[in-house]
């Protein structure tokens, strides 16, 4: 049974104002990224009062090319590697007339539309930045900032986090031996083809940023070498014509299912060896996407070289583990993320190899009141997962929605949490990994389930105040 994300009809009004009731909890959005966005829609529409604080002076977070925020990793040729429908939120479709894989430009327009449509733009504040989280001694949290009108501490509730995790470059740890003499940047500061012109390119890493820059690179630099220490399924975006993740199973349906999907999609996009890519260790499915059009052209063109991981650098030159050698100037180093928090301190949480047990990727017991929004990694999109864990929220603070024991959360926390490991290779990349399909259909599940709990708890309060 195919899966098709539902049309919604787009209309270009902009919602009334909504008013807050101040006798819901006081609450802190820490963002204004796409998680920060569906977050403050959340909050909005069920009127709970709430601050937004973004540290830059625009909305978007990573899809702003230079965002003020000075965090944005967008380069000038980034387009999504989800399709428009499945990426969009469920109540606000991407234009029609938009391609199949957006530009980074049209998303961020995307989101000044839906800031505007729902009309809660005005409660972001600007230019302020969220110094530390503490807990108070009455179980509140103490917000520090620091912004126009100098630094400031409020008290809240609740604290939606949603500062993003691709921020925080990860660099090699412990560096290779040897000295390098040439340039050194990670992928979190390339912006176009400008910086790579007439060099000795090296990129190093096999996510879709690596692919990209070395794909600009093979038309831009001198000479473009792609170093992969482990092997990757690289699919096409397109296949028969189609976006390829424009056909999805119900999240109910088992995990092997979207894994057969993805292996299909992999296979039909056809294998890497012979255009000297490393073949991978672990099956289609096992690792999280990867997507290039161009890049097995740009190989079989002799635009692109492929070598293995590195074993040492002599200065102008990077030696790898095949004994080859390649002449570099510059080397792009495209190999993620780190996850922080530097708001929060490493007592309250900390990440170590980008690993943190969250129930429902948003709760953790241990810290009531502090919820996590976008922190994921998904098989598809963060933006609808984003807004659904948004919406879950909402329900809580407003009181539509009441908890299972701790003990159960604890269980599902570590049972899911486990779950989603044991299904990709084990590597820092995919600690936050969820199925996006499972993950809608899970939280929506738990949705309707807490709000019947909310609604025969106040069915029995209301039975005991009449007594």
């Amino acid at each position: 049974m195919a899966y098709f994300v539902k049309p919604v009809h787009r209309s270009a009004a902009v919602m009334a104002p909504i008013a807050c009731d101040e006798s819901l909890p006081k609450t802190c959005v820490i963002g204004a990224g796409s998680s920060g966005l569906a977050a403050a829609k959340a909050l909005y529409l069920a009127g709970i009062p709430f601050d937004c604080f973004e540290k830059g002076s625009e909305i978007g977070g990573n899809w702003l090319l230079d965002n003020p925020n000075g965090q944005s990793a967008c380069y000038q040729s980034l387009e999504i590697n989800t399709s428009c429908p499945r990426m969009a939120f469920s109540d606000f479709p991407m234009p029609a007339d938009y391609p199949a894989y957006a530009r980074h430009d049209q998303v961020h327009a995307y989101f000044e539309q839906y800031a505007a449509h729902f009309g809660f733009r005005h409660t972001i504040t600007f230019r302020t930045n969220v110094v530390a989280v503490t807990r108070t001694e009455d179980g509140r949290w103490k917000v520090d900032i620091e912004g126009p009108e100098g630094a400031q501490s409020r008290i809240y509730e609740a604290i939606l986090v949603a500062n993003g995790h691709h921020w925080d470059p990860h660099w090699p740890e412990p560096s290779y031996p040897g000295t390098f003499t040439g340039e050194q940047i990670h992928a979190h500061d390339y912006r176009s083809g400008d910086q790579l012109e007439g060099r000795d390119l090296l990129v190093v890493g096999a996510g879709n940023s690596a692919m990209d820059i070395t794909v600009a690179g093979a038309d831009r630099a001198k000479s473009a070498t792609l170093s992969i220490r482990r092997g990757q399924w690289v699919m096409r975006k397109f296949l028969f014509g189609k976006a390829t993740d424009q056909i999805a199973f119900p999240g109910w349906i088992p995990w092997w299912a979207t894994r057969l999907r993805l292996r299909v999609g992999a296979l039909a996009s056809g294998g890497l060896k012979k255009y000297g890519l490393p073949k991978p260790a672990h099956a289609p499915g096992q690792s999280h996407p990867v997507q290039s059009e161009e890049i097995r052209t740009q190989i079989a063109a002799g635009k692109i070289t492929v070598r293995p991981g590195i074993r040492r650098f002599d200065a102008d030159h990077v030696e790898f583990t095949d004994g080859t050698r390649t002449r570099a100037d510059l080397i792009v180093w495209a190999i993620g993320y780190k996850v922080t928090f530097p708001f929060l301190d490493f007592t309250v949480i900390n990440p170590e190899e980008n690993e943190l047990a969250l129930w429902k990727r948003t709760v953790h017991p241990d810290l009531p009141g502090l919820y996590f929004i976008g922190l994921l990694q998904p098989v598809g999109a963060v933006m609808p997962l984003a807004e659904a864990q948004s919406a879950w929220i909402a329900d809580l603070l407003s009181g539509g929605y009441f908890p299972p024991t701790e003990a159960q959360i604890r269980k599902q926390m570590m049972t899911d949490h486990e779950r989603n490991k044991s299904r990709f290779y084990e590597s820092p990349r995919h600690t936050m990994e969820v199925d996006f399909d499972y993950f809608l259909w899970d939280l929506a599940r738990e949705r309707k389930a807490g709000a019947k709990r909310a609604e025969d708890r106040s069915k029995h309060h209301e039975f005991v105040s009449t007594k």
